[in-house]
């Protein structure tokens, strides 16, 4: 008999790629059935999952009783929040925990929560700032104090933020070059994974919770710096794409996003995942069947970049 596997934020980045990836995967499909919760279930989005055999249920995250409805018969949930969409950590705090706190009452076996690290305390405190790490990884420490098997799944820099406005190479007035907007240092490691990939990283502990029992999972391709993920950009393309240090006039033409600044402060100086992140990420990579995205990949699956 199939067990029940709820997807919080069915209809985003990381829940529908989990979604996809288990209606694809012929080890997991047939263990497990989907039920997608979202707060909208007459969107496009939401209609899609049922036409494919998905369970879709409402459920807003700041309304606990909902939370509790939507995760009742569960095997295994994946919690997931949005802190962009109020910017607020106090807001995702008690989101996460409602949650968390939904899966130990239903009897849920394994409960997987998209997790950060906690920059504040791995800074110690020089850098306090980075609301939405610190939110998610407040609770994490939460979901380890409860009596439920949990895996915590935390993801690096989404290959997908180059599809949005501003985060694409800048054509520069030469007309024959792009500016690749990341403010930060051409040498800094950053952590590249592809939301796509959600599926994979989570497929171990979803068919062994035991084993993964409150371990962390250190989620990206590789640790890839500006510099050569421009230069693989530019090898894709056939275009002149390139990192310019940030400050340089060529730099500051491009768009700068909000908190990008403060990601890089947490590059440069501390990595990502703090000190440990390139070991983990070769514990974390080990432990997968299934080789995660490279960045060539990505770029050659969304072409064409310029037109």
């Amino acid at each position: 008999m199939s067990k029940l596997l709820t997807v919080f934020g069915a209809t985003g980045h990381q829940g529908k790629a989990l979604i996809d990836y288990v209606l694809a995967n012929p080890s997991l499909s047939p263990l497990f059935t989907l039920r997608a919760v979202t707060r909208d279930p007459t969107k496009p989005a939401a209609i899609a999952l049922k036409e494919r055999g998905v369970e879709v249920v409402k459920a807003d995250l700041d309304v606990r009783s909902t939370v509790f409805e939507a995760v009742a018969g569960s095997y295994a949930v994946f919690a997931v929040t949005q802190f962009w969409e109020r910017a607020s950590a106090e807001v995702e705090i008690a989101q996460g925990k409602a949650m968390a706190d939904a899966a130990v009452a239903a009897g849920v076996t394994q409960l997987i929560w998209s997790s950060l690290p906690n920059v504040t305390e791995m800074t110690q405190g020089k850098i306090t700032v980075v609301e939405h790490f610190d939110s998610k990884a407040e609770v994490e420490s939460y979901i380890r104090t409860l009596d439920i098997k949990s895996m915590f799944y935390m993801p690096g820099w989404f290959m997908q933020n180059f599809l949005l406005p501003g985060m694409q190479p800048q054509k520069q007035m030469d007309g024959g070059s792009y500016v690749l907007p990341v403010p930060w240092s051409p040498e800094t490691p950053t952590p590249l994974v592809d939301i796509r990939d959600t599926g994979k990283f989570l497929t171990p502990a979803l068919l062994r919770p035991d084993e993964y029992h409150g371990k962390r999972f250190t989620c990206a391709t590789s640790f890839t710096t500006p510099a050569e993920i421009a230069e693989i950009w530019s090898n894709v393309t056939g275009k002149k794409v390139v990192h310019q240090v940030p400050g340089s006039a060529q730099h500051a033409s491009v768009v700068n996003p909000p908190g990008l600044k403060e990601a890089g402060d947490l590059l440069y100086q501390y990595g990502y995942y703090g000190p440990t992140g390139e070991a983990d990420l070769v514990w974390t990579l080990e432990q997968l069947d299934e080789k995660p995205t490279s960045w060539e990949q990505f770029l050659r699956d969304n072409e064409p970049w310029f037109t």
